[in-house]
């Protein structure tokens, strides 16, 4: 098992830490209780592709930065007229359950435990208003978390990553980025992080040629990991 020297770790939130498509599913439920499942899965799939298509144009420059906040409203209104609701209020509802998420059984306690080990820095794509509700809704604990709001980009930007380096004040070779999506752990690779693949419901699994750092089916699992696999432990990032 490889030593790594690591100084602090970097979240990824959406998928990684919460359980952003339950949250809106129930959101979608609320709007049209007579949908059964398989109609949910079908609004949540144009919820996702609307927003991941968008903040994809976002990243090659084909659409000027808007918020998250702005991207689920217009995901909303989609889901809306797909089922027949004009009412605003109704719409807006629903755009802030993508908000509205509840954190994986592991995360409140497994974000605790490397909290007294190393600074965490929780990197997302959500904006800081949604962001803030986000962590308060799941009870997150950051010492720092960072919004793509203030790259005004979205992952897998650079530019994104660059803020967790930035606001660290380390070499990014020193900061480890976890994340259930491994292409959010290629463009931190590419920018010189180290990486950790958690294994989530929601995310999707390596291919064949990723080469993380670290492989595990939870935080627990990664904390027990980090103990292996530091050759010098610290608190903070003082040395």
């Amino acid at each position: 098992m490889p030593e790594l020297e690591i100084d602090a770790v970097v979240f990824d939130v959406l998928g990684t830490l919460v359980d952003e498509p339950g949250g809106i599913r129930a959101g979608i439920r609320a709007l049209a209780p007579s949908l059964d499942a398989s109609g949910v899965e079908q609004l949540l799939s144009l919820w996702q592709r609307h927003v991941d298509r968008e903040q994809r144009r976002v990243v090659a420059g084909a659409r000027p930065y808007l918020t998250s906040d702005l991207l689920d409203l217009e995901a909303a209104r989609l889901v809306a007229d797909a089922v027949g609701v004009g009412d605003e209020p109704a719409v807006a509802t629903l755009a802030l359950s993508g908000r509205r998420l509840a954190p994986w059984p592991d995360s409140v306690a497994g974000l605790a435990r490397l909290a007294e080990r190393f600074p965490l820095i929780g990197l997302s794509n959500a904006g800081r208003a949604a962001l803030l509700e986000i962590n308060a809704h799941a009870g997150l604990r950051w010492h720092q978390a960072l919004s793509a709001e203030d790259a005004r980009t979205y992952k897998p930007d650079p530019a994104v990553y660059q803020l967790a380096v930035t606001v660290s004040g380390r070499p990014p070779e020193r900061l480890l980025m976890v994340a259930a999506h491994p292409w959010d752990l290629r463009a931190a690779q590419d920018l010189g992080l180290r990486t950790a693949y958690v294994a989530r419901p929601v995310g999707e699994p390596p291919a064949s040629s990723d080469r993380f750092d670290l492989h595990a089916d939870g935080l627990a699992g990664l904390a027990d990991l980090l103990d292996h696999t530091q050759g010098h432990v610290r608190r903070g990032m003082r040395s």
